[in-house]
């Protein structure tokens, strides 16, 4: 009934809820830690800078060690937090680990953000570490695999993913689903997205990009029955990528797939192959 009124009114004020899913949109919402999670930020060399508005937090683990450095890329609405049992793993295995909290996520302060802004960070902090291994969470892998394919200097080793999107235009519509509103109002909603970005949203799309990217080998895993991102959203990005391989987990959805121990072990064996 909720749901119903809400898709009428949104059908007679299309302009006034199309504010309403673009805050939806611009503003991801921050999830609590768990206790293990902020145990492991807590070991990290944290720092503070400045980007865009926004002080964004970093985080380096294990500086000193002796295999090549790692950026971890989190997902929309995830932090770095998120990657703390990989990153144990990771340390255990001598790895140099980098990561950071996203504009308005995590740990870094907070406003309204946007799709091009976070993409843009990933494509600072990459440089900044000057990093050859990546891994990417979730939507992570949309603005990593957009920097990798319009920046033809960046060359990359390894890429491992932890599942990815495939089309921006998902998360339009699992936001007006969310929100209720009316095909008027995602309308509306795309094309003020696509003013801002000068971009048209059916070319938002991971696989295509992936086609140009300059990465040696990549990872792309995925949990057969993840219930937030369909696995054949990650197997048409693999279709369309050359240098990558696909492997299907069970038992782990969407999330827990970061905390899953024989998955944790299959991303660190693709770095130490």
């Amino acid at each position: 009934m909720k749901t119903r009124l809400i898709f009428l009114t949104s059908s007679l004020f299309p302009s006034m809820f199309a504010r309403i899913a673009y805050a939806k949109l611009t503003h991801p919402q921050v999830h609590k830690l768990r206790e293990h999670e902020i145990v492991t930020l807590d070991k990290a060399n944290q720092q503070d800078f400045d980007y865009a508005g926004f002080k964004i937090k970093t985080y380096a683990w294990n500086e000193n060690g002796s295999k090549e450095p790692l950026l971890l890329i989190h997902g929309w609405e995830g932090q770095a937090g998120n990657f703390s049992d990989l990153v144990e793993e990771l340390i255990e295995a001598d790895y140099r680990i980098y990561a950071f909290d996203g504009p308005s996520h995590g740990f870094s302060s907070k406003g309204s953000t946007s799709l091009f802004e976070f993409i843009e960070l990933v494509n600072v902090m990459i440089q900044k570490y000057e990093v050859k291994n990546l891994i990417s969470h979730s939507f992570g892998g949309v603005a990593t695999s957009y920097v990798l394919s319009a920046n033809q200097a960046l060359h990359i080793d390894k890429y491992l993913l932890f599942t990815t999107p495939d089309k921006f235009s998902t998360r339009i519509d699992f936001i007006a689903e969310s929100v209720g509103v009316s095909p008027k109002v995602k309308r509306k909603l795309i094309e003020r997205l696509e003013k801002e970005l000068d971009m048209k949203v059916p070319e938002l799309n991971v696989s295509d990009w992936v086609k140009s990217v300059n990465v040696k080998e990549a990872l792309i895993l995925h949990d057969k029955n993840d219930r937030t991102l369909p696995i054949e959203q990650s197997l048409n990005v693999h279709r369309n990528w050359e240098n990558s391989k696909f492997e299907t987990v069970e038992g782990t959805g969407h999330f827990r797939i970061l905390r899953t121990k024989s998955v944790l072990d299959r991303a660190v064996l693709f770095f130490d192959e």
